[in-house]
């Protein structure tokens, strides 16, 4: 994946390319995307968003974390998180789905950047570091793809690097029940159940690193302590692979449902 170009001028005049601008806004597209896809997830399952939905910042560079475990994880924080904190999240999508007729074109409007997921793809890091230094927020699943089983799988270090780099505030988030509702290979979602997004309270990554900690172990180590505060917010029964590393939740209040 490359990032998209636009022609600028420099100070003689003579054109020149560079990265095309950033767009933060939450444009009608979007509204109506998280609108639609609260009354899509509303068909299919009762939604719950508790935790820590207050804290999370409006503005400033904001990594939103999540665990991955059905097609229905990101609808469901984007319907639900645009509208509470007021501003646009960016995503990182697989570049295969703008391929697609109208989900592309809603993906390409909606904020949604394509990845190339066979390969380990040096610009979508980059327009990450970007998307982050330009103050936006963007929404990641540390794991990189669905859980087959709908626990916590053991996570890609990139999202911990990114972090550690841009020194942006993390939001974890914990949804449960999303793999009941719509499993991975399963193509349409079947009606029922509850689904419940947790979050947490943000954090700021490097913070949390043990100091002193060798440097050939720092992304690993970054990269469990993310997936711990994940796995604090699921049942214990979808704690994975980090089972027996994730640390007593906190209890908080809980929104209505949706």
């Amino acid at each position: 994946m490359t990032d998209e170009r636009h022609d600028t001028r420099d100070p003689h005049g003579e054109p020149t390319s560079g990265p095309e601008p950033l767009e933060h806004s939450i444009t009608p597209v979007i509204w109506a995307s998280a609108l639609g896809g609260r009354m899509l997830s509303r068909g299919v399952t009762r939604v719950r968003l508790t935790g820590a939905l207050d804290q999370v910042p409006h503005e400033g560079p904001l990594i939103i974390a999540c665990n991955h475990a059905s097609n229905l994880d990101g609808p469901i924080v984007g319907s639900w998180l645009i509208p509470a904190m007021g501003r646009r999240i960016h995503w990182m999508g697989k570049k295969e789905m703008f391929d697609w007729p109208v989900l592309g074109w809603l993906a390409k409007n909606g904020g949604i950047h394509p990845v190339d997921r066979s390969k380990a793809d040096v610009a979508a890091f980059r327009l990450a570091s970007r998307i982050l230094a330009d103050g936006g927020a963007l929404c990641v699943f540390p794991e990189g793809t669905r859980s087959p089983s709908g626990a916590l799988q053991e996570a890609r270090d990139g999202v911990a690097v990114l972090a550690l780099r841009s020194g942006a505030p993390i939001v974890p988030i914990g949804i449960a029940g999303t793999h009941d509702v719509w499993p991975k290979g399963q193509k349409l979602p079947h009606p029922g159940g509850r689904v419940t997004a947790r979050i947490g309270e943000p954090f700021i990554l490097g913070d949390l690193v043990p100091p002193g900690t060798d440097k050939r172990a720092v992304k690993e180590v970054a990269t469990t302590i993310l997936m711990r505060r994940i796995a604090a917010l699921l049942p214990p029964e979808l704690r994975g692979v980090y089972a027996d590393e994730a640390p007593a939740a906190i209890p908080s209040a809980a929104s209505p449902e949706g």
